[in-house]
């Protein structure tokens, strides 16, 4: 009966250890492949430029709105300052996201980028919320605006919050805190273009219930261009399956393995806005099947689906339950 204890001891042992090469392999591997951290140079300046272009065009801006008296441009420059606000957000989080991991957070500071993304929409409905009150106030007593100091600023605001857009638009489609970034200055210059229809309309009409009316379709497609990023940095913050990645697949995927009789405590997490984790038990009657199987299955998780963080336990009796067997437990 020792015997047999100590040789089941082994096993584990030796699984211990296979796992931890198979995950180095496959972290170094997922890195080269997603190129994750050779690009944080470039993220960085990117948000060196983008900070400073929209500082110094907000100062002009509010100087401008209150020379021309026009709610569009106060309201822009407003969310011109919530663009810097979650552009320095983004940045914290791309810088924290790097930092090695220690004692007390075993995975770094990844999901710090998690917390931004949901800040960042946030921080956008905040924005929204204060131009709608501004707006519906302006409704109620419309004042005079000048048509062409608005629509000069607007001209800049579109350059500025265009060029800075495309500095993130690359990283956007991967990571959900650029995405964020990017989000926000794209509707930038959105509202920006709105702004200069606006004032062009003023020139011509006077009619200064333009100025109001703009403002708020510009706040309806902020709302809906944000949307989807609340929506999506929301399901992250609750560790739900990153989009892009089918649990079922997965599963099906783990359960084909040549030797696996039934998967089971199958989680799969973001841990940053790019990087996912995966936990899973292998029932496995054969026997442990070794170092190459796990270093394989590291290899095709994070190829198949960019799962880059593998912990898989095998386990080899059957008959002998499982306490997290049950798909309802965790």
């Amino acid at each position: 009966m020792g015997a047999g204890h100590q040789h089941h001891h082994g096993h584990q042992h030796g699984h211990g250890h296979g796992h931890h090469h198979g995950h180095g392999h496959s972290h170094g591997h997922h890195h080269g492949h997603a190129h994750a951290h050779p690009t944080s140079g470039n993220v960085g300046r990117a948000f060196a430029i983008a900070v400073s272009l929209n500082l110094i065009f907000v100062v002009a801006e509010v100087a401008a709105g209150f020379i021309s008296g026009s709610m569009a441009l106060l309201a822009d420059a407003g969310h011109n300052l919530s663009d810097v606000l979650s552009l320095m957000l983004a940045w914290a989080a791309a810088v924290l996201s790097a930092r090695p991991p220690s004692e007390r957070f075993t995975y770094g500071l990844k999901s710090s980028s998690i917390l931004a993304a949901i800040a960042n929409a946030a921080l956008l409905w905040v924005a929204i919320g204060a131009i709608l009150v501004e707006t519906i106030r302006r409704m109620a007593e419309p004042e005079p605006v000048g048509g062409t100091t608005m629509m000069i600023v607007a001209g800049l605001g579109i350059a500025v919050n265009g060029l800075s857009a495309l500095l993130f638009a690359k990283g956007s489609k991967s990571d959900l805190n650029l995405r964020g970034a990017f989000v926000h200055l794209m509707a930038d210059a959105l509202v920006s273009v709105g702004v200069v229809i606006a004032g062009l309309v003023i020139t011509w009409t006077g009619w200064a219930l333009v100025d109001p009316i703009t403002s708020l379709v510009i706040t309806a497609v902020i709302g809906w261009s944000s949307w989807g990023l609340l929506r999506d940095s929301l399901r992250m913050g609750m560790l739900g399956v990153p989009e892009g990645i089918d649990g079922a697949k997965v599963r099906a995927f783990l359960a084909a393995r040549p030797g696996v009789v039934r998967v089971h405590d199958l989680h799969i997490w973001p841990m940053s806005t790019t990087e996912t984790a995966l936990t899973a038990h292998l029932v496995m009657p054969g026997g442990q099947p070794g170092d190459a199987f796990l270093c394989a299955l590291a290899d095709d998780l994070a190829h198949e689906f960019g799962i880059g963080h593998p912990t898989i336990q095998i386990e080899t009796d059957p008959t002998s339950p499982c306490a997290l067997e049950s798909e309802g437990v965790v």
